[in-house]
């Protein structure tokens, strides 16, 4: 059937955001550290993992925040950056997921910040006042 046999590293590589930024700038990609990745790039790193790294299979983490929804916790070390990750297989996303925010506060800034009226998400912001645990999540 054509099928070609799946490329992983014993220890998953595990790359950031920046790194898969500059590996496609140095092919010839026109891509910002803090913009969206399109497809068409996903498809290109997954091809420029597989020759430098010999995988086809990697996580790539800390995306730009403002790539990422309104409950994704900023990064706390850098707050353009996010706590979240994406898991690729040749160059294709199978599972995104991140730290949410917990903090009501937070989450309320975070809402204003992408035009959001902070009354229509009330009852999950107060899930978060009356004891909803700091939790991730990924699909």
């Amino acid at each position: 059937h054509g099928f070609e046999d799946l490329k992983y590293l014993k220890k998953t590589l595990k790359i950031d955001y920046a790194t898969g930024c500059k590996l496609l700038r140095e092919a010839g990609v026109d891509q910002g550290d803090y913009d969206d990745l399109s497809t068409e790039n996903e498809k290109k790193l997954g091809d420029i993992v597989r020759e430098k790294y010999d995988t086809d299979f990697f996580i790539m983490d800390k995306y730009p925040l403002d790539v990422r929804p309104f409950y994704t916790m900023p990064d706390p070390n850098n707050p353009k950056l996010s706590n979240s990750y994406d898991v690729f297989i040749r160059g294709q996303e199978i599972l995104s997921g991140a730290q949410r925010v917990h903090e009501p506060e937070l989450i309320e800034e975070r809402a204003r910040a992408w035009g959001i009226e902070v009354e229509t998400i009330a009852s999950y912001v107060d899930s978060f006042r009356n004891g909803a645990l700091p939790h991730g999540g990924g699909g």
